[in-house]
């Protein structure tokens, strides 16, 4: 159950994702493509939560993590889009709604932290890192929730209610 204060948050955002001052650009959710359970459970609970307030997603587009997420903002009605390291889309989970094949191997973490509004990391590694730091380089919110490294700058979270409050106000800003 989200606290009332984040629930109200998201139905902000939904109402801001079906007006003129919409976000065009995604959320990105990254995380290991061997993510355990835990981290499962909550990127697909980030993914359903912001496409059911209109945000859609990016990720890796592959397992783990990526696959979770996707999956929650399919459920949920929403875009998923997966930036693939391969030059095809042999490897894409099936809930993305586009795949894109880089063929840029990790080099396509750059790509998901550029073209992310903020991102939202959901466990750790070193995939994870990097797109964390780059993130941070350029200035993008990154919120932290299950990680095992801290960065500086970097908001790290306690559980699932705090992470969406503070994408939502991130969002609302």
């Amino acid at each position: 159950m989200l606290p009332e204060t984040t629930v109200e948050a998201l139905v902000r955002l939904a109402a801001r994702q079906r007006g003129p001052r919409r976000h065009a650009q995604p959320v990105g959710v990254i995380g290991p493509g061997d993510g355990g359970v835990r981290e499962c459970q909550a990127a697909y609970a980030v993914g359903r939560h912001l496409a059911a307030a209109g945000m859609a997603i990016v990720c890796g587009g592959r397992g783990g993590v990526m696959a979770a997420a996707s999956r929650g903002a399919h459920d949920a009605g929403g875009i998923a889009i997966g930036l693939l390291p391969e030059d095809d889309d042999r490897h894409a989970n099936e809930w993305l709604s586009v795949a894109v094949p880089t063929g840029m191997g990790e080099m396509r973490n750059a790509l998901i932290a550029r073209s992310s509004r903020c991102l939202v990391a959901v466990g750790g590694g070193m995939g994870t890192l990097s797109e964390m730091a780059l993130g941070l380089k350029w200035g993008k919110p990154v919120y932290v929730l299950h990680g095992d490294i801290a960065l500086p700058g970097a908001v790290p979270v306690a559980d699932l209610g705090e992470l969406l409050g503070a994408v939502a106000a991130c969002l609302l800003d």
